[in-house]
């Protein structure tokens, strides 16, 4: 079976072995994207993959979202076609805009992996500066260029000194102290891990979102009701591993628990650079874009740990192997039952992956105007000869954006990670908050 769950060794902290995935990306020079805007957000991509930063999609998304505001303001404060996100200086339309994303880009990328290299994690910064060369060098030595590279970096420290006190570090985020609940339908600690992840990631400060309780949905299934059971009995019969546990699904439906077990910014921004370069989008359309979507990922995080913190609903792992104690006497224990991967050690309500394939679909379909646009797209979670790097990589094939994020909450069944109704709450979660940031945030300047 393939084991999506490998540990590299960070000396200062202990890796939670849930979000390890360390299989090799690579982006050869023939890939790079035809404008600034998109070219770092791969850059961005193999960055966070290569240090093992994308298997903590919490704070991976944090960044993202850091760079791409970056980016954004960056541009639009040399021609102001789209509202900027903070209020900066004045416009500079002699700039150029090449210079002024590299720069925004690169000075978030820097600032942060610098501060990654002394939580143990691998430098990146070799490939950055290589990167942020490359860009340069295609530049003219102009008055714009210098001016560019000027206003990039004051977008770029403006974005860093708004979000200096958000603790998002991996090692912060994990809490081996967090109180488990003793009653049935109550958190606590999944099998293999003796601590909390992000407990405290709800009360971040959202990037666009008002409120991240703004759209909290109501409290799950009561575990005495017929739709609990039903729920229970759907992930106990699917969700297992195939060996310790049998398992009903597919050889297509454990391919798409896998595909989907990478982090959600990794594989959207992926999505996100297929459809805008099949649209040819300019250059300030892909910085909005980008920049809609990663601001909607992570608020969507942020919103998703405001609720499962709120609710600290258990884990499948945990209600299957004590069923029989929840008092429905439609689920019945299996105190041996294993999910196919090993479950986050995060409450089970509602689903973080379900609310970002909702929000991330949701932008996409709000900013290209239909949902009905097909697209592939591969997954660096898949064994090893078929995955994003291989030559026989597998991709998967969608004709609308809410196919894939249905089949991304339906994935977390499959793998054994949540309820349905975590699921389908999630998705309609991530669509509601998604589209009022659509709304509301990076509107058209005229």
């Amino acid at each position: 079976m393939f084991l999506a769950n490998q540990k590299p060794t960070h000396p200062k902290w202990r890796f939670p072995a849930v979000f390890a995935t360390m299989l090799c990306l690579v982006l050869p020079a023939s890939r790079l994207a035809a404008d600034e805007a998109t070219r770092w957000n791969e850059v961005t991509a193999k960055a966070s993959f290569d240090s093992g930063f994308a298997n903590y999609p919490i704070p991976d998304s944090r960044l993202y979202a850091m760079v791409h505001a970056a980016v954004h303001d960056a541009l639009n404060s040399i021609d102001h076609r789209y509202k900027l996100y903070l209020p900066g200086p004045t416009v500079t339309p002699d700039a150029s805009p090449q210079a002024a994303v590299a720069t925004a880009a690169h000075d978030v990328l820097v600032d942060q992996f610098n501060q990654l290299i002394g939580f143990g994690f691998p430098s990146q910064l070799s490939a950055i500066e290589s990167a942020y060369a490359a860009s340069l060098a295609a530049i003219p030595d102009t008055p714009a260029k210098m001016k560019g590279i000027a206003l990039g970096k004051a977008t770029a420290m403006a974005i860093l000194k708004l979000r200096a006190g958000d603790v998002w570090n991996p090692a912060a985020l994990v809490d081996p102290s967090y109180k488990q609940g003793t009653l049935p339908g109550e958190y606590r600690f999944t099998p293999g891990s003796d601590f909390a992840f992000a407990p405290k990631w709800g009360e971040v400060t959202p990037f666009a979102l008002s409120d991240s309780e703004r759209f909290q949905p109501g409290p799950p299934f009561p575990l005495a009701g017929k739709q609990y059971a039903q729920d229970f009995n759907e992930v106990k019969a699917i969700g297992g591993d195939g060996i310790t546990t049998p398992s009903s699904r597919t050889p297509d439906q454990t391919q798409i628990a896998l595909f989907w077990l990478e982090g959600s910014p990794l594989q959207w921004n992926r999505i996100t650079r297929t459809v805008s370069a099949a649209r040819r989008l300019s250059l300030w359309e892909n910085a909005r874009l980008f920049a809609l979507m990663n601001f909607a990922l992570a608020d969507g995080y942020i919103a998703t740990f405001d609720t499962k913190y709120h609710y600290k609903f258990w884990r499948p792992v945990t209600a299957i192997r004590e069923g029989n104690s929840d008092g429905n006497p439609d689920t019945v224990a299996d105190p041996a039952w294993t999910p196919l991967a090993i479950t986050p050690p995060i409450p089970d309500y509602d689903s973080g992956h379900s609310v970002e394939g909702g929000a991330a679909a949701q932008i996409l379909e709000d900013f290209f105007g239909t949902d009905s646009i097909s697209f592939s797209t591969c997954s660096t979670t898949l064994p090893v000869g078929s995955n994003c790097n291989d030559a026989n990589a597998v991709s998967r094939h969608y004709t609308s954006f809410s196919q894939a994020a249905e089949e991304n909450g339906e994935s977390r069944i499959l793998v054994g990670f949540h309820f349905r109704d975590a699921v389908t709450t999630g998705i309609k979660y991530g669509r509601k908050l998604a589209h009022w940031e659509f709304t509301h945030v990076l509107r058209p300047a005229h």
